[in-house]
């Protein structure tokens, strides 16, 4: 039986290292990737704590080895669901971001402040690709220094 302070390892690497892709990174696609990188740890704690005798550790500490003759283990199952609800996942996450990047031409989170059906009626004013208010003088694609 495998020991389990590697998978418990592993999973926490993978798990500090999503979270800080959810935190600390402004692109979406990143961000995207943290999450699925703690959704992966899940799965290993899923799989590890699957392979526990039926009394966990107290029971593993007793001298029991294994897990309970359950031809389907639970753990690996719930890690099959896990994985197929993150491939739907990853399947919307990718269009929305591919529509942000069409509509925005950017995938940086922190610029788009603004989603919706509201944003598109008007309440905001638009912006320019540098993030400037779009004003009158810049009508027609000139900006007020090309018209001087």
């Amino acid at each position: 039986m495998i020991h389990l302070a590697g998978p418990l390892l592993l999973a926490a690497a993978l798990a500090g290292t999503g979270i800080y892709g959810l935190l600390a990174r402004r692109n979406a696609i990143m961000v995207l990737i943290g999450a699925e990188l703690l959704m992966n740890a899940a799965n290993v704690l899923l799989v590890t704590a699957s392979t526990l005798p039926a009394g966990g550790l107290s029971a593993l500490a007793r001298g029991a080895s294994g897990p309970s003759g359950d031809p389907l283990i639970p753990g690996q199952v719930m890690a099959v669901f896990v994985v197929t609800i993150a491939a739907a996942e990853i399947g919307l996450a990718l269009a929305v971001i591919l529509l942000l990047f069409r509509r925005r031409s950017t995938s940086d989170l922190t610029l788009v402040t603004d989603l919706g059906e509201a944003s598109e009626s008007g309440s905001t004013p638009p912006r320019q690709r540098d993030g400037e208010p779009v004003t009158a003088a810049a009508v027609g694609g000139q900006s007020l220094q090309e018209e001087r």
